[in-house]
């Protein structure tokens, strides 16, 4: 005896009716009840049964030969006709466990070429106006094959399915247009994306034996792609929709596997090229768009032989070329294209044949790399950034002047700037240089070992260019960047600089000994020193109100505060940048601070005094406001690179490192030639800090951020010293402008200098890059002040070297510049030696990351200015002209 079946009742009204286990139903379904209607194994989703699962599932057993009397039955005891249910989309997926007999598998292995793809049940949605037998069979047959199927009875139900779902397959009622407008239906699908690899199947009425068929234009054109004579055979629904998978189906699930690969294709750094058996252009990545100045859509369409050549490729080699490919054979080598600017590029290049339709060639596949050594090649990396500096050529000033190459001894060595031959203005003399930061390139062994790496890496399987990255960031992060330097006996300016400069000591000579002696005059003059910042004279603080400005003229502050500049730019800027309340100090306590680290400069040394100082310090401050700079400092780092600037030549004896170890000073001996001046100036800072309660401005605040603030004046204060110029220079171009440039010209990269700055900051080895080398600038930023400032430096500190020389030859001490000579010095020719060999990439790889074009203008002037003398034949400062002046 069977029990009756179980029947639930939700709260909106919707009966789910499901045969009891024990029933002699040959199969068990389950039937959804709503008012008089009754659907077989489907669920309805109503406005009225929103709480209803939006998944059932059931199991069947192959359908019998004849469902139609238990549709009958249903019906019967469903009352009212299909036409009273709800226009909604069924919602429906019927996961169904078939027999044995169908055989059909829950999934499926595709190869498409190399790739291997998985292709899950196909999901089918029938659209009919009514249930009847057509829709019977073919909800049996994806029963049957093992189908997903959802049922939908209106054209708003089944858009709303089909972008649920995206079923492979839809079958379109088209018998009877009075109920369903099939076509419409079958527009309003095709209009969505998501349609294009969905196989649409009309169901079209039989034909009599005496009617003539129609023809399959009008549903091609309204977007069918196959028709299906009307029978409710089960089998015949069957075949017809497992023809459809394995035919137009499988098709459309390995094209749209395809999509993945022209995902690769555009992410690729390879320039790809597909061109057809007649050299017509079909695609082109993005990698292609850069690399040759085109857009897609003036390539694609296109013959080969419409794009412009390059005259630098033999006159055969085309013909070799095409030759070659059309035997289907690969060819690889080199070959010079022509970009849409008329620049010829060098690249690799490598055809591919592939065969097509008819076993014929039908497609070539070209990959393209440029070749690293070709010298134009690197304004391909040029951002578009670079027009605002740039502008049009030919608006440039007219003027030529040339330099030499002050750094002829190592081939990789190319100072780009100081190589121009026509560039008396900005636009021609440098590059933009965020953009010139890829070809960039500094003379150190380092610098030739990550180039190579990097070309390396292009070719390198993952696994071999994951360890190749780990390697690069070995490199950039540990001490191998010294310079290789070489003789400079054709210039001996460059070759005294450099030796004066980036020598600790040079060679002793026995018996002499130089005993260096501190001046401790600690008195200037008696202009009273303010008690606050708005105590200044008013004469001061007006001057001081430019001091943001970078033309701000230090020596003017100098001669109205009779040469004690420092403790009143010094409180203006600590006051702007919040020092006092960092440190946790009064203004007094600041103010005493400032007036004992100007009083241990030099007022007797033409350069190194505190008018030095307090430019640098003014040069700290500017630096600091500049936005990517303030973004990858903490208020630590700020307070830190302001100190270290105030400090940083306190004591100078207004003698280089090598002449106080050439004379055996009492630092020298300290330091055992190691960093002289640049220790004793830090050490001496802190001596002078901590020796009185006064004008200690670390008493407040704990030990951690006074190690802290510690560790990073230090680190500045010493990065001055010349010996390590290159190292810190590489460094910085190498672990940030270089990282920061390619993620700027990728044409994927959405990241904005706030993010930029963000990931910066997460590394503290890049903070000390950017601190080092914006004291650096800051130190050496003469040659980029306004002309009549950078001419006061160049005098000062040609005034010094000159005293220096004078007293090597009285001590009977090796000359460390016998250059600088008074009387036979030319001081526009040693400018410019300075300006090429050491201020040029500095500067430029500076502006890369901070951008500072005001900079780069005047040095740029400056530098014309300096030419202009030499050309002249001028030892002196000014044209003679204005000397008479």
């Amino acid at each position: 005896m069977g029990c009756a079946p179980s029947i639930h009742v939700s709260h909106s009204g919707v009966i789910y009716c499901r045969d009891s286990e024990e029933s002699n139903s040959p199969h068990q379904t389950t039937t959804i009840s709503q008012g008089t209607t009754t659907l077989h194994g489907l669920f309805v989703k109503t406005d009225a049964a929103d709480s209803i699962p939006s998944v059932l599932a059931y199991q069947s057993r192959q359908p019998p030969p004849s469902a139609g009397p238990r549709r009958k039955e249903r019906r019967e005891s469903g009352g009212a006709s299909a036409r009273s249910r709800t226009p909604h989309c069924c919602s429906v997926e019927a996961e169904t466990q078939t027999s044995s007999s169908s055989g059909k598998a829950s999934t499926a292995e595709v190869q498409v070429g190399p790739m291997r793809l998985t292709q899950y049940p196909i999901q089918v949605l029938l659209i009919f106006a009514k249930e009847d037998n057509q829709s019977n069979g073919f909800w049996w047959a994806c029963d049957r094959a093992g189908y997903r199927c959802n049922v939908a009875w209106t054209l708003e139900s089944a858009l709303e399915c089909f972008l649920d779902k995206h079923q492979e397959i839809i079958v379109i009622d088209h018998r009877n247009s009075k109920y369903l407008d099939a076509e419409d239906i079958c527009r309003s699908i095709r209009a969505t994306a998501l349609s294009e690899h969905t196989v649409i199947l009309a169901v079209v009425p039989r034909t009599s034996a005496d009617q003539e068929e129609t023809s399959v234009l009008p549903l091609l054109d309204a977007g069918f792609d196959r028709q299906f004579m009307e029978n409710t055979s089960v089998t015949a629904c069957y075949n017809e929709l497992v023809q459809i998978e394995h035919g137009e189906v499988r098709s459309q699930f390995k094209l749209r596997a395809c999509n993945a690969v022209f995902t690769a294709l555009d992410h690729c750094q390879e320039a790809v090229e597909i061109t057809s058996e007649d050299h017509v252009i079909q695609y082109v990545n993005p990698a292609f768009e850069r690399m040759m100045g085109y857009c897609k859509g003036e390539l694609i369409g296109k013959e080969l032989t419409e794009l412009p050549k390059s005259d630098k490729n033999s006159a055969d080699l085309l013909d070799n070329i095409n030759a070659f490919i059309k035997k289907g054979k690969e060819w690889q080598g080199v070959y010079y294209a022509r970009r849409k600017s008329g620049d010829s590029i060098q690249q690799h290049v490598k055809i591919t044949p592939v065969v097509g339709q008819g076993g014929k060639i039908r497609h070539f596949v070209s990959l393209k790399r440029l070749h690293c050594t070709n010298e134009n090649n690197r304004q391909l990396y040029k951002s578009h950034r670079e027009d605002k500096y740039t502008g049009d050529n030919s608006q440039s000033e007219s003027g030529s002047y040339k330099c030499k190459n002050r750094r002829k001894d190592s081939v990789d060595v190319k100072s780009i700037t100081s190589q121009s031959s026509d560039a008396p203005s900005l636009q021609t003399r440098r590059y933009s240089s965020m953009a010139r930061i890829h070809s960039m390139t500094i003379e150190a062994p380092i610098t030739k070992v990550i180039n190579i790496i990097n070309a390396a890496q292009e070719n390198s399987p993952i696994t071999v260019a994951e360890a190749l990255d780990r390697v690069l960031e070995i490199l950039r992060t540990t001490e191998l960047y010294s310079p290789q330097l070489g003789t400079k006996d054709e210039d001996p300016h460059t070759s005294d600089l450099v030796g004066g400069l980036m020598n600790d000591g040079l060679r002793r000579l026995s018996g002499n000994e130089y005993v260096f002696s501190k001046n401790m005059n600690l008195s200037h003059t008696h202009l009273p020193v303010p008690n606050t910042i708005n105590d200044v004279p008013p004469c001061i603080a007006q001057l001081l109100d430019n001091e943001e400005s970078w033309d701000f003229n230090i020596f003017e502050l100098e001669a109205v505060t009779n040469k004690r500049p420092l403790v009143y730019l010094g409180l203006k800027v600590f006051a702007r940048f919040g020092v006092s309340e960092f440190l946790n100090c009064s203004e007094a306590t600041l103010r005493a601070w400032l007036q004992v680290i100007e009083a241990n400069y030099h007022s007797s040394n033409s350069y190194h005094n505190s008018t030095h100082a307090a430019d640098v310090l003014h040069a700290t401050a500017f630096f600091l406001g500049k936005e990517r700079v303030k973004g990858s400092l903490d208020h630590l780092d700020e307070v830190a690179a302001l100190i270290a600037a105030t400090i940083h030549d306190v004591d100078h004896p207004g003698r280089t490192n090598s002449f106080l170890c050439n004379a055996g000073s009492e630092l020298a001996v300290l330091y055992n030639d190691t960093a002289v001046l640049e220790s004793h100036h830090t050490a001496l800072a802190f001596q002078l800090t901590m020796k009185d309660s006064k004008y200690n401005i670390f008493k407040n605040i704990d030990r951690n951020r006074y190690r802290t603030l510690r560790q990073a004046i230090i680190d500045m204060v010493l990065a001055t010293e010349m010996t390590k110029h290159f190292e810190h220079v590489n460094k910085f171009v190498n672990s940030i402008n270089k990282p920061m440039a390619s993620e700027e010209t990728s044409p994927h990269s959405e990241s904005s200098d706030t993010e930029c700055t963000a990931n910066i900051k997460n590394f503290p080895d890049n903070q000390t890059l950017i601190k080092r080398m914006m004291i650096k600038c800051a130190d050496v930023a003469n040659p980029c002040r306004p002309l009549e400032l950078c001419i006061e430096w160049a005098g000062r500190i040609s005034e010094e070297y000159f005293a220096q020389t004078d007293e090597e030859k009285r001590q009977g001490l090796p000359v460390v510049m016998p250059v600088f000579d008074r009387n036979t010095c030319s001081i526009p020719k040693s400018q410019i030696s300075f300006i090429d060999y050491f201020i040029t990439d500095m500067f430029d790889a500076w502006d890369a990351f901070a951008h500072l074009p005001v900079l780069m203008q005047h040095l740029a002037n400056n530098y014309k200015h300096w030419k202009t003398l030499d050309d002249l034949k001028c030892k002196s400062l000014r044209l003679p002209s204005e000397n008479n002046n």
